[in-house]
């Protein structure tokens, strides 16, 4: 790795949570279209996963300037794409000096990660560690930050390659080293203890906001879940009349967010819960799943869906695998298809007239319902339909009420 230019996070120091320098990068982005009976993608799949990893590199800071994309049955064990294509790629760097960053679209394994590193002379990132440093820049709280760190150096352990010397620094030089000890098993052994204090540290956080749950007293949970950028912040605010941080980036929203709201006169929690996205690495699923206790212990779920998205049904496949894999996908769920205005925009004809288009509504709404059970259109954005969610959400908590606290749905 050349160290001029690797990638270094900012961790162990007032600078953590800080990321990769905020200036913007000139990147390229690879990614592999695998063709095997295991897994057949296709171009288009493809090119949709680089769009979101555009958005994901742009929401990091950096700039995309060119993709590469290669057909293969399988990935290269060593170079991740075929020797050719990294031919291909070590020449259009050449002709453009402004580029300081390659992003992979899946994630690397040490092994293909030095060996991109040595071939391009740039910074090699794949999708974790692209995600990881959004994750660092927006974490706000003690926990999500502890989070963070702890992903961070959990991925880095099996990446030490003898060239992270300023590890150590973090101890005492005298005293520090077995007899024969190499500078890598140093390093590593820092890493490792590292990660020890930090899971003690988390340990200690959980149980803070195990302890400010139980005080929130009976009332009903809801927690809204879904894609990443999908309107779940502004539904929040929306609902909530809270002001909770949204923007059109991925990941905006990383830190729970709760506020109690009233419907009619019946009070319920609210929360606001980091947003998922496809091949999001498992090693940050286990780092968050603290963070992710909110939608443990919540009563109800509203899946919040953008429906705009062309991918939209496989962002709802996304979330619905990842609560299995959180245990939570039998919970009562409201499906909210948001960005009902932005769909309008892009897939209505101008000249199609009122009526025609409460019929073709109309018609979404049942062939939604028919496919996903009880659900809403809405644009949280406008506060189109909102008149709906609320009653539907409402009758929701209320049945919930009825169930978990009989005495105080008598009030209602």
């Amino acid at each position: 790795m050349t160290t001029d230019k690797s990638l270094k996070f900012q961790v162990g120091s007032d600078e953590r949570g800080k990321g990769l320098v905020k200036e913007t990068e000139k990147a390229i982005l690879v990614a592999v279209i695998q063709d095997n009976p295991q897994m057949r993608q296709t171009e288009e799949l493809v090119t949709e996963y680089l769009d979101e990893l555009e958005f994901l590199a742009l929401t990091a800071g950096a700039e995309t300037i060119k993709r590469f994309t290669q057909r293969l049955p399988h990935l290269n064990t060593t170079s991740y794409v075929g020797k050719g294509k990294v031919e291909e790629i070590e020449k259009y760097i050449a002709r453009h000096p402004e580029l300081t960053l390659v992003i992979i679209d899946d994630d690397l394994s040490p092994k293909q990660q030095s060996f991109l590193e040595e071939a391009f002379k740039l910074k090699v990132l794949d999708r974790s560690t692209l995600i990881l440093d959004i994750f660092a820049q927006r974490a706000q709280t003690a926990q999500a930050r502890t989070q963070v760190e702890l992903a961070q150096m959990q991925y880095l352990l099996p990446r030490l390659r003898g060239m992270w010397s300023h590890l150590e620094r973090q101890r005492g030089g005298i005293g520090m080293r077995g007899p024969g000890e190499k500078e890598i098993e140093t390093d590593r052994r820092i890493v490792r203890d590292k990660i020890s204090f930090l899971k003690k540290d988390l340990e200690t956080i959980d149980r803070q906001a195990q302890t400010q749950r139980k005080q929130r007293g009976a009332m009903i949970r809801v927690a809204l879940v879904g894609y990443t950028n999908v309107g779940k912040s502004t539904l929040m605010n929306t609902t909530a009349k809270a002001e909770v941080f949204a923007e059109n980036k991925l990941f905006a929203t990383l830190d729970t967010t709760v506020r109690k709201v009233v419907f009619n006169a019946m009070p319920f929690l609210l929360s606001d819960t980091v947003g998922f996205i496809r091949k999001l690495p498992h090693h940050l699923v286990e780092s968050f799943k603290s963070t992710l206790d909110e939608t443990r212990e919540s009563d109800i779920l509203v899946h919040v869906v953008d429906m705009a998205h062309l991918q939209y049904e496989e962002h709802i496949a996304t979330v619905q695998n990842t609560l299995k894999e959180l245990g939570v996908a039998d919970k009562p769920t409201l499906m909210v298809f948001n960005k009902i205005d932005l769909y309008r925009e892009r897939y209505f004809d101008a000249l199609v007239d009122g009526q025609t288009k409460e019929e073709i509504e109309a018609e979404l709404l049942d062939n939604l319902t028919n496919k996903y059970g009880d659900c809403v259109i809405i644009s949280a954005q406008s506060k189109e339909n909102m008149d709906d969610f609320r009653e539907k959400l409402g009758r929701m908590i209320k049945e919930q009420y009825v169930v978990r606290y009989p005495h105080q749905a008598q009030q209602w």
